[in-house]
């Protein structure tokens, strides 16, 4: 089966596709690839998947690949008690947050979705942004992780988009959106004990795939919500 460049939440990729050149479905989902032989096989919806080279590339462009194995359950990570070196770990008593953003045509109607967890809560944000970019979306719930979160509070962020983790940390020169992203690193300038982190999306994890539905559904509703409830979930309940 063929493959064909795609862009996934402002990165390129290599996505399944059929000898029509559309995308390739299984279950709802496309098999996608951020590089061709890494290994990583990630999946995808195809509304959030857009076509920038409709050339059928061969099978062999990609190597063998297995999906990455999920956090259990998908909780949150656990203290590492202190324990540096590894980026999944979270230092006791910190805020996490998983954030995501949508677009609906890109630039288009565009919304963020945000789960954060303090010591005590768990709380959803569903947040309209108007008329923007995937890229613009995917910043600015940072952002508004950031606006959330107490400034001495140790915390980590979570996000999918590699473009957010490039432009704000990594030196990636911004060609867009220059205003927005100088307004973020300056927040994090300020806040010594907070850290991005890139999650894999459509990874099965289920905050960022909760973040992820909460941003759609700013989109479809045109609206703006959040709410809070106990951190901790009762026995026997299951999370939405």
């Amino acid at each position: 089966m063929p493959w064909i460049r795609a862009r996934l939440r402002g990165n390129v990729v290599y996505a399944r596709a059929n000898d029509a050149g559309a995308f390739a479905a299984v279950g709802g989902r496309v098999e996608v690839r951020y590089k061709p032989n890494d290994g990583k096989l990630y999946r995808a919806s195809p509304s959030n998947l857009e076509v920038i080279d409709a050339t059928l590339l061969p099978d062999d462009t990609c190597g063998e690949a297995s999906e990455p194995a999920a956090r259990a359950a998908g909780a949150p990570a656990k203290s590492s008690g202190g324990k540096s070196g590894s980026s999944d770990a979270v230092p006791a008593g910190s805020w996490e947050a998983w954030t995501d953003g949508a677009c609906s045509g890109n630039p288009g109607p565009a919304g963020l979705g945000i789960v954060l967890f303090d010591e005590e809560h768990r709380t959803e944000i569903s947040e309209y942004l108007g008329h923007a970019t995937n890229n613009v979306a995917e910043l600015t719930a940072v952002l508004r992780a950031l606006e959330r979160i107490p400034a001495a509070q140790p915390a980590v962020i979570r996000t999918d988009s590699q473009y957010s983790i490039g432009v704000l940390q990594k030196g990636w020169k911004a060609k867009a959106n220059t205003e927005l992203i100088a307004s973020i690193k300056k927040e994090l300038s300020s806040r010594a004990h907070t850290r991005l982190v890139y999650t894999p999306g459509h990874a099965g994890v289920s905050f960022n795939e909760r973040a992820d539905q909460l941003a759609r559904m700013a989109v479809a509703t045109r609206g703006s919500s959040s709410k809070s409830y106990p951190r901790k979930t009762p026995a026997g309940a299951v999370e939405s």
